[in-house]
Formats: C-alpha cells, sequence, structure tokens
C-alpha cells in the first residue's frame, strides 16, 4: 500500500513526511527541495497488538505498515511539464491514494508560493493538474476506441462510459465524484485516473489552534471543499507533530497530555490512512510472533490465509475465529474463550472482521 504526499511548495509537506518517518528528507523554506520521492514505511499504530504482545511476550512483533512517498511540489502548467510537472504525475500514477496537504496557517516568514493563504484555491492548483493530465489520457483512449468500434459495436457502452468521465473532467471535477455503476467502473478502471484515487485532505494549521482547529475558517473551506469532493479531512499542526516525533514515548505521551490530545496527528493520518484504502487488520497470535495482517475490507477467509502463505489458501479446511473484543472478555484466555462457544469455526464464505485473532486449519 503506498500513499502519496502531495502539496504546494512550503505548506508542510516535506517537514510532516520526516514527522511520519523520521528519514530526514531535506526540508528548506524553498520549492523543489524534495526532488526525488522519499519513501517511509511506518506502523499503523494498533493498541490490540501491543496488549497482545503484553499477553503473549512473542519473539517478534509485526504490525501492519502504510508507505508513505513524499512528492515534489508542484505549480500550475505541472500537467505541461512546468516546473517538475511530468515526475510529480509520474510518482502520483504509481501511488494507491494521495495525502494532500493543504495550509491553514498565517505565517509571514514561510513564502507561500502563490503569495496569500488560500486552501480552496491551493487544493484546486493540484487537482486542475490532475484533471488536465486525465482528460489527456481519456481522450486518448477515447481515440483509440472510436477505431476500434468502426469493426465491432461492442465497444459503444465503453465509449459512452468515457464521455461520461470527460465531461465531468472538463467540468473541472475529479473523476472520483462520478457515480459509475461496476460495468462502469471496470472500463475506467483500466485509464489509471489520477483523480479517481482516494484522497485525503490534511488541513495544516497553527499551534494556538490545535485544540479546536474546527474553529479555522480556512478549515471550514477545506471540509466544504471535501464533501462535495467525496474526499476526507483531518486536522493537525504539523510544527507540533514535528517536535513530537524526536520525543521518547513518555515525553510524547505527557506533551500530548499537556496538549489535550488523546492521540497525535500523526497516529490520527496514518490511521485515517489505512482506512482510506477500505484497509482491516485480522490479527494472529502466540509466542513466535504477534501480527496484523493487511487485507481489503470484505475479504473471505481464504484469501486472508493466502496472506500468510499461499500453501494455506491452497489448503484451507476452516479458520478458528475470535473477535479482539470477545478474547480480552475471556480474560485474554484462548481455553476460557473456547469453553464460552466465543471461539468460532469458519468456513470458506467467512467475510474477515477487522481485529478477528484467527487460526487456520488446512492440509496440502
Amino acid at each position: 500500500m503506498k500513499i502519496g504526499i502531495v502539496g504546494l511548495p512550503n505548506v508542510g509537506k516535506s517537514t510532516l513526511f520526516n514527522s511520519i518517518t523520521k528519514a530526514g528528507a531535506e526540508c528548506a523554506n524553498y520549492p523543489f527541495c524534495t526532488i526525488e520521492p522519499n519513501v517511509g514505511v511506518v506502523a499503523v499504530p494498533d493498541e490490540r497488538i501491543d496488549t497482545l504482545a503484553k499477553i503473549y511476550k512473542p519473539q517478534k512483533v509485526t504490525h501492519a505498515v502504510v508507505e508513505f512517498v513524499d512528492i515534489a511540489g508542484l505549480v500550475k502548467g505541472a500537467s505541461k511539464g512546468e516546473g517538475l510537472g511530468n515526475k510529480f504525475l509520474s510518482h502520483i500514477r504509481e501511488t494507491d491514494s494521495i495525502v494532500q496537504v493543504v495550509r491553514c496557517f498565517e505565517n509571514s516568514n514561510i513564502v507561500h508560493v502563490d503569495g496569500s493563504v488560500e486552501p480552496v484555491r491551493d487544493i484546486e492548483t493540484i487537482n486542475f493538474e490532475l484533471i488536465f493530465a486525465d482528460l489527456e489520457t481519456i481522450e486518448k483512449r477515447l481515440e483509440k476506441t472510436r477505431k476500434m468500434l468502426k469493426s465491432d459495436k461492442k465497444y459503444q457502452s465503453e465509449i459512452d462510459t468515457l464521455e461520461k468521465v470527460k465531461q465531468t473532467l472538463q467540468a473541472g471535477k475529479c473523476a472520483r465524484t462520478l457515480e459509475l455503476s461496476e460495468e462502469e467502473q471496470e472500463i475506467v478502471k483500466d485509464s489509471f485516473l489520477l483523480t479517481m484515487k482516494p484522497v485525503l485532505y490534511v488541513a495544516n494549521v497553527d499551534e494556538s489552534e490545535i485544540e479546536n482547529p474546527e474553529a479555522n475558517e480556512n478549515v471550514k473551506k477545506v471540509k466544504e471543499y471535501a464533501e462535495k469532493e467525496k474526499a476526507q479531512v483531518i486536522s493537525l499542526c504539523v510544527k507540533i507533530e514535528e517536535e513530537l516525533s524526536t520525543l521518547e514515548a513518555e515525553e510524547k505521551l505527557e506533551m500530548l497530555e499537556a496538549l489535550g490530545l488523546e492521540e497525535s496527528g500523526l497516529d490520527k493520518l496514518i490511521k485515517a490512512s489505512y482506512e482510506l484504502l477500505g484497509l482491516i487488520s485480522f490479527l494472529t497470535a502466540g509466542e513466535p510472533e504477534v501480527r496484523a495482517w493487511t487485507i481489503k475490507n470484505g475479504t473471505k477467509a481464504p484469501q486472508a490465509a493466502g496472506k500468510i502463505h499461499s500453501d494455506i489458501e491452497r489448503g484451507f479446511i476452516k479458520a478458528e475465529v475470535i473477535s479482539f473484543a470477545d478474547f480480552m472478555k475471556s480474560e485474554a484466555s484462548m481455553n476460557q474463550a473456547r469453553e464460552a462457544g466465543l471461539v468460532r469455526s469458519e468456513g470458506k464464505e467467512y467475510v474477515m472482521k477487522d481485529g478477528d485473532i484467527v487460526l487456520f486449519k488446512f492440509n496440502v
């Protein structure tokens, strides 16, 4: 799972990436300091894994992970190759979803590339470049499909769908705002459109506003825009997150408490990014390893087993399943849980739930 972090120059994008990954991507008060995308793999915070680790005391603990890519800032005209446009677009194309950092704070010491703070304008600057790139993709595909229509009428439905997408893009709207049937989604899927990717907006606020970011007028504007666009929004202060990322666990908790926050903005971001792609975790627990396994929501038991090993999927017999909540109700004892009838035997049609603790039975 790869998530691209994008944003105009000097909105806090690379500082946020550094805070998430502690990877030390270069940061400076000028555009394009991040020319090649920096990549960082970070663990998804999960108290269930931490709790199971304390119970089982395993040799190894493995969290689910998210891969973040810090992509170079862009300017107007990126779709035509301006600035680092072509690189920017190709790097976004390789990601599964997009986190767009939006500046919602005033600071005369940090230069804004457009001279003023206006978050919706900033969002649209990036979105329009992605829309222009998608229009080019759609037009090329339409041209090719129209030629094929001359010899086979079955391509008419594909043309109709592509025209529908084209009209949406020409209206300045992202392709993800369009209501499509399953058949239409399959047609569009092959175009790998940039504006079909799920988006999470990160409203970067001043540290004085972190307790109540909802009062920030710029944050309100971002939320209104995101609602129309079928996107999600979280608010955080990148400056605070940068400081938190340098602290030890105990100091971090003390600072969060002093700020009146239950969790860091980064933890919130990582969880939201994980959910953005419709992902859940099932858990395996024992003395060798306690681990969270990432699967798509809606995955059935045999395919989930295949995440561990293809042989387990191939020889799948059944899955012994208990929810994490039921396990804890049983005083973290699998024997007690079995006696209480909380451990279920599930077959091939069972759809996995987030937080399922599973033992797969198989034969190959």
